[in-house]
């Protein structure tokens, strides 16, 4: 994958996701489509089952769905869980107010501890939170929350999941595949991720790698479900197909990373990710904003949000990086839109991109 760090692109892409797809990746989709109950498919569909396996650390069955990181937030919900059933949900951000929001839709009675836009999850809070809820059947927590630039600690909170027997489900959208996530060993239940992210792949796919645990949920489950039933998606892979018809030009594309990224090593993508993500930030405060995680240590090794000078216009800064140096970054989200700046950088990022982004915004400041 480190080979095409040197496939410029015309415009530096520093979002969340979608992150920049290398040409040769883009290129697969070109390839002529197959019947998607046919002998190929299935062999594409079990590559890359076990490839996604090994990346997510597990021996636990995985599906591949045709979707967006939302659609399989909203199946590791309505596939495990049932009316009136009691859940904690752990939110430092935008995205851990979805799983809120979605288990809410349900009719699930929804436990929500928030803490501060810009802090992680505090465990002691969070064990002393679960205790007052002894009918509370499952943990839902965000890996890396990408509104606001912070990475949870897995280990410590899977800790607690394990302490009080709760089905441990994770939101790994923009950490598995640029970031260490051991599903197996953390005792996630259930994880899920999305092709846009780490795995340098076009938007159209999203992954949910579900435990005996988590299925023994499932069954006992009366949630309504049809497209994301994961029963569905189970019996159709004995016979080595999906149960609808899948992005097949993107499964090409994932195919092609996801061997890319094995051939790497994931020991190396993820010091990659992590030296990136300290040039970025240490560069960035050098030239004036300050990093808005509250703990430098919980910083996402993903993606950096920053606070933005007093005087800065937020909208301005972005249209003007765009419009004058082809950079596009995000703002906040929610009541952090006018706040702070999000500057991606999961997936491959070059040097010359690092300096590219760097010095669009020191001209862009300093106008």
């Amino acid at each position: 994958m480190q080979k095409y760090l040197s496939d410029i692109n015309e415009t530096n892409l520093r979002l969340p996701g979608p992150v920049p797809v290398p040409k040769d990746i883009l290129k697969e989709q070109l390839k002529p489509l197959i019947n998607h109950r046919g002998e190929e498919y299935k062999n594409l569909l079990l590559s890359c089952t076990k490839k996604l396996q090994k990346i997510f650390c597990t021996k636990n069955e995985l599906y591949i769905i045709t979707t967006s990181g939302t659609g399989v937030m909203e199946a590791s919900i309505s596939n495990f869980l049932s009316q009136n059933d009691e859940i904690i949900v752990v939110s430092v951000g935008w995205f851990g107010d979805r799983f809120a929001e979605i288990a809410t839709s349900y009719n699930i009675k929804v436990r929500k501890l928030n803490f501060d836009h810009g802090q992680n999850i505090d465990i002691d809070i969070l064990d002393e939170f679960i205790s007052s809820y002894p009918n509370a059947k499952a943990l839902y927590v965000t890996h890396n929350e990408t509104s606001t630039g912070v990475q949870n600690d897995l280990e410590l909170i899977s800790k607690i999941a394990k302490k009080y027997s709760l089905l441990f489900v994770v939101d790994g959208i923009s950490s598995v595949a640029s970031v260490p996530c051991n599903t197996d060993k953390l005792g996630i239940d259930v994880l899920i991720s999305a092709s846009q992210k780490g795995w340098v792949t076009p938007p159209g796919l999203a992954f949910i790698s579900v435990s005996n645990k988590a299925w023994d949920y499932h069954y006992k489950s009366n949630s309504p479900k049809y497209y994301f039933d994961i029963s569905k998606y189970k019996n159709y892979f004995k016979k080595g197909q999906p149960p609808f018809t899948p992005a097949i030009g993107v499964m090409y594309s994932l195919d092609k990373s996801l061997n890319l990224l094995l051939e790497e090593t994931m020991p190396k993508v993820y010091k990659r990710h992590s030296e990136t993500a300290k040039k970025i930030r240490s560069q960035l405060i050098e030239i004036g904003f300050e990093l808005f995680p509250i703990d430098e240590n919980s910083a996402s090794d993903t993606l950096t949000a920053v606070k933005v000078p007093t005087g800065i216009s937020v909208s301005e800064l972005i249209n003007n990086l765009h419009k004058n140096h082809n950079v596009i970054i995000s703002a906040g989200q929610g009541n952090l839109s006018d706040k702070i700046i999000r500057i991606g950088h999961l997936g491959l990022v070059s040097e010359n991109e690092i300096e590219w982004l760097i010095n669009s915004l020191l001209q862009t400041i300093s106008v």
